[in-house]
């Protein structure tokens, strides 16, 4: 069990220092949030984990392995995957396209593949329906696979890229904000879905930034506290947001 792992990550930006030496192990088979003020920092460690940004020091390491520095599509084939606050669906495909989308294999991304594999293409397209059809249905979506994904409402926008992470089996999940803007109904089906995740498959690791401690508090089992570009406290979920001192910082009271 060795998961996903940041060592004394630090990245100043525009002359301010947004993350100062912050170090956090992500372990298979649990829920991770990071949770703090707006400014904190927590959305910039999954863009220095994900490439997007280059860390000024220390490391990211999956399974052991330095990944620093990788590009993000590099960091994805790894068998990292990321969640976005704004979703970032096709819109002007059917449910089920999206998925399929993610399923098929980056060989088959070449605009020569149809034309000298036409066979192979079919048995991976038809291979990709059969695996999207079951991720629609683990995220309660499959009856609505033949609708344009623009008519799906926002939660059930989101149950739809958890889906394509999932098509495309990424071992670890950054997920930001997966209960920003929900209704308490699609906040418990989303919940609900992300416990199953890590209930049915230990090897899968799931990491949110999440405002919402009502969700931190029923779903996550590890949490760690970040206050001015660093980890101020980690532990329980229990232990961390109980904390006197959690409290001033983050509730004001």
């Amino acid at each position: 069990m060795v998961g996903l792992k940041i060592k004394n990550l630090s990245k100043t930006l525009l002359g301010m220092e947004i993350i100062r030496k912050v170090t956090a192990t992500f372990l298979p088979g649990r829920i991770t949030a990071l949770v703090g003020p707006n400014g904190a920092g927590k959305t910039t460690i999954f863009n220095l984990i994900c490439g997007y940004l280059t860390p000024d020091n220390g490391a990211v390491f999956y399974d052991d392995e330095d990944i620093t520095g990788l590009q993000p599509y590099q960091v994805a084939r790894k068998g990292i995957g990321r969640l976005f606050q704004d979703v970032r669906i096709f819109e002007g495909m059917t449910v089920l396209e999206n998925v399929v989308t993610a399923c098929m294999p980056y060989a088959s991304e070449s605009p020569l593949f149809p034309f000298m594999r036409p066979l192979r293409l079919s048995r991976l397209y038809k291979h990709a329906r059969e695996r999207s059809c079951y991720w629609l249905e683990f995220v309660g979506l499959y009856a609505k696979k033949d609708y344009p994904a623009s008519e799906l409402s926002f939660g059930q926008q989101k149950l739809l890229a958890i889906a394509r992470l999932l098509s495309k089996g990424f071992r670890v999940m950054l997920l930001d904000e997966p209960a920003s803007g929900l209704s308490p109904i699609a906040t418990k089906k989303v919940m609900a879905t992300l416990e199953r995740i890590v209930s049915e498959d230990r090897d899968k690791t799931i990491v949110v930034v999440e405002h919402n401690m009502k969700v931190v508090t029923e779903m996550a089992d590890w949490v760690y506290f970040m206050n001015e570009g660093q980890v101020a406290f980690f532990g329980r979920t229990d232990h961390v947001l109980g904390a006197r001192e959690v409290r001033e910082m983050y509730l004001g009271f």
